[in-house]
Formats: C-alpha cells, sequence, structure tokens
C-alpha cells in the first residue's frame, strides 16, 4: 500500500534534517501508529506524502504509483487529516464536503456525505458555515473530508488533539470501524494509550531516523518486560518488614501498600518469598509497563549514544 525508500528531507533554514534515509513499507489492511517527539520527522513525512513539503531524496510509492510521477493517481488513494485546522470558513460543512468530492470529480457523492455526516454526528451542522463549529467537530470535520472520495490509504496527524474525552473514544469506535472495513491507517499522537489502544504496528522515529518498527505485541514483549508489583495489606508496614525482598527494591506506597518492579519471569519468585516469609496480604494488582514506558526507554536509549 505504501512504500518508502531511502527518504531524506533538509531544511535550509536552519540546516535542520528532518528526514535522514528514511525507508518503511506499510502493507494494506495495517493500523500502524508513527510515534515520535516534536521535531522527529513525522509532520515531514506527512506532508511529503500530501505534497506540501518537496522531499530532497528518495522513492515513495501509493499503491502502484509513484509520487514524483503520479501524484493525481497518489492522491486518489491518500485521504491525509493534518495536525493544523484548514476550512475555507465561508463555506457550510455540506459545501466543505461537496467541493471536496468534485476536486476529486465526484459529482454524484451526496449519499455517502450524508453518511459520513451520521456516523461522525455533524448532519446537525450540514448547513451550519464551518468557523462557527467547535473545535471537536472541526476536527470530525476534518476526517470526513478525508474521507469523502473513499480513500485506502488514510493518514491522522493528530487527530483528536484538543477534544474532550467523550469525542476521543467515539473517533476510535469510527477507525476501529473503518479497519474492520479494510482501509488502511497510519496514526501519529501524542496519546501514547491511543496507539496502544488502536494499531497493531508500532514505528517510531528519532530525529528523523526510524529506531522501531515492529508489531505492538513484539515489541512489548521485548521491551517491556517489566512489571509493577503492588501488595495490599490490611494493617500498616515497615519497609524493614519486607528485608527478604531488597534485591527487588521495594518502597512503601502508604503505610498498607507495597510497590516493587520486576521482570515477568521473577514475579513467581516474589510470591515465593512472601509465602515463604508467611506474610499475609489482602489484595496485590502486577500491572505490565505500557507502550509509553517502551517509547520513553527507547528516546532515552538513542539520547545515551
Amino acid at each position: 500500500m505504501l512504500e518508502i525508500k531511502n527518504l531524506s528531507k533538509t531544511y535550509k533554514k536552519g540546516n535542520v534534517k528532518a528526514l535522514d534515509n528514511v525507508s518503511l513499507s506499510i502493507n494494506e489492511g495495517e493500523f500502524v501508529a508513527l510515534l515520535g517527539q516534536n521535531g522527529a520527522g513525522k509532520s515531514t513525512l506527512i506532508n511529503i506524502l500530501a505534497g506540501n513539503v518537496t522531499k530532497d531524496n528518495g522513492t515513495v510509492i501509493v499503491g502502484d504509483y509513484n509520487l514524483d510521477k503520479n501524484e493525481l493517481e497518489t492522491k486518489k488513494i491518500l485521504g491525509i487529516v493534518p495536525q493544523e485546522i484548514t476550512f475555507d470558513f465561508v463555506f457550510s460543512v455540506g459545501e466543505i464536503l461537496k467541493n471536496q468530492s468534485l476536486y476529486f470529480g465526484i459529482k454524484e457523492n451526496q449519499k455517502y456525505i450524508d453518511e459520513l455526516l451520521a456516523t461522525l454526528s455533524l448532519s446537525e451542522k450540514k448547513d451550519a458555515k464551518s468557523r462557527g463549529l467547535s473545535g471537536g467537530m472541526k476536527r470530525r470535520l476534518l476526517i470526513a473530508k478525508a474521507l469523502v472520495h473513499r480513500p485506502k490509504l488514510l493518514i491522522l496527524d493528530e487527530p483528536t488533539a484538543g477534544v474532550d474525552i467523550e469525542l476521543r473514544r467515539s473517533l476510535y469506535d469510527f477507525l476501529n470501524q473503518l479497519h474492520q472495513q479494510g482501509t488502511t491507517i497510519i496514526l501519529t499522537t501524542h496519546y501514547l494509550e491511543e496507539a496502544e489502544k488502536l494499531c497493531d504496528r508500532i514505528i517510531i522515529i528519532n530525529e528523523g531516523k526510524i529506531i522501531a518498527d515492529d508489531s505492538k505485541n513484539k515489541l512489548m514483549d521485548t521491551l517491556g518486560n517489566e512489571a509493577m508489583v503492588e501488595l495490599n495489606f490490611d494493617n500498616k508496614k515497615e519497609l524493614s518488614d519486607f528485608h527478604f525482598l531488597t534485591s527487588y527494591s521495594p518502597v512503601m506506597k502508604n503505610s498498607k501498600t507495597l510497590q516493587m518492579k520486576a521482570s515477568k519471569q521473577n514475579i513467581a519468585d516474589i510470591f515465593y518469598r512472601i509465602s515463604s516469609n508467611k506474610v499475609k496480604f489482602s489484595n496485590f494488582k502486577i500491572e505490565p509497563q505500557k507502550l509509553e514506558d517502551v517509547f520513553l526507554t527507547l528516546i532515552n536509549d538513542e539520547s545515551n549514544k
């Protein structure tokens, strides 16, 4: 669906190398998270695909089309939801989507436009000027605009930035629905719980280079090996009561709660030691590392090289 080879981009102003020989391949039907800190190169990559930024070197193939030679054909395959909210505010919601359809040569598209408006809870705003929409509604309109020509590949750049939790969750459901219908999706987000919840594959970019690219499960199994073990007690405890666990560097969260980090392989040993020392607890919790922990580990490792 998307093939990128040796893609590079340096901005002359400040001599900033935004992309450094980036190569990646996205297969049809994947739901991929593209993660990175501010300035990592995510938006530059997306803007190259959108035709807003000219690459220095490299090849981009969208579907079966070369971006340099067949830009119009690639635009038909791509639907891009930008981070910035950009509309011609003199038009209504319905007019914006109709104009976008005509841009792609689709004259009879009202039925699908109405479906998008209904799905994204915008039907009541069909005749409203876009400048009067709330921030969340403008985000939904951006998504509708990107989907109006039924793209096979949808790219979302921070689609839930600044929206409330309720809208965020409804967008999650909508994106899952699109994915199940066969749409290939690339998501960039600073909310790493979004990527962990939605995506099957994680690509991490740092300082213009890809530093990780694997399935979410494999990445978590390989790098997310630690877990937080929490034990709760009915009676007050002192840290000295757990001298037999010192190798796990336990800490008292409060007088009745003990916490420690351990590799998944050592969790059984912790409970064996507790049992052997006849310590009784009222409850326990084991919380595996999250994608955010893995992300920060990788970024920090790169910074320390």
